[in-house]
């Protein structure tokens, strides 16, 4: 095999992956993630194609693997792909660019094996985590993955909570986003008492219970929210 089939077959492999991570891919996408033509690209697809892979073309939209179609599962639970994807924004704060892009290659192929519903929440909690700094090293909680699948599934919470007067407070939110300032998490979420959006310190909730219902998805992203901080 010489070096443009070697090439070409990394591509396909890298593609298939690409295809099994997310849920639709466009062809200047994928031409642009590996650096190469429109027209290369559709030949990729066919050969893909050609060798048995359900791929599903949409016109206009993009590539899909037909649904159910993966590689062999790896049996992760969800609290473990939450815990994979928690990782990765960790890692993405090294300095060292080349390390942070391979472990993010390496959660990208985690993801591509997990089943498809588990996949779409860890997506869902990559888009919806955030780190920063804490120089001051307050006490972190226990809490981190009840509400890190809380969130991922759209349950609510029923939250006892102590606000930094010392006030106890009973409430029910619905979890948007988490915070990470290096040591202590931030909880993000629309507060039914209120009726917006409130911080929430997890180490300062008492108790927390998970409600057995559902609300509906936020529409609002975690760019969004913050730029409504600045109004």
């Amino acid at each position: 095999m010489n070096d443009t089939e070697t090439k070409r077959l990394s591509r396909l492999i890298a593609i298939l992956t690409q295809l099994q991570t997310k849920h639709r891919l466009t062809a200047p996408e994928l031409a642009n993630r590996f650096s190469v033509s429109v027209r290369t690209i559709y030949r990729d697809m066919k050969a893909l194609e050609q060798a048995g892979v359900p791929i599903v073309t949409e016109e206009g939209k993009g590539y899909t693997l037909l649904d159910g179609y993966r590689l062999p599962p790896v049996m992760f639970t969800e609290e473990e792909a939450n815990a994979i994807v928690t990782a990765g924004q960790l890692i993405a704060l090294n300095k060292d660019a080349s390390f942070a892009g391979a472990y993010a290659e390496a959660v990208n192929k985690i993801k591509a094996v997990l089943r498809y519903n588990t996949r779409d929440k860890a997506n869902l909690l990559a888009e919806r985590i955030k780190f920063y700094q804490n120089p001051q090293r307050e006490q972190t909680s226990d809490y981190v993955s009840i509400v890190q699948k809380a969130l991922t599934n759209h349950n609510p919470v029923h939250l006892t909570y102590h606000s930094l007067d010392n006030d106890h407070t009973v409430r029910v939110v619905e979890p948007f986003a988490l915070l990470n300032t290096q040591e202590n998490w931030l909880l993000v979420a629309w507060c039914r008492l209120r009726t917006a959006y409130r911080i929430f310190r997890l180490d300062r909730i008492a108790a927390i219970t998970v409600l057995s219902d559902t609300f509906e998805p936020h529409k609002l992203t975690l760019s969004e929210y913050f730029r409504t901080l600045g109004n």
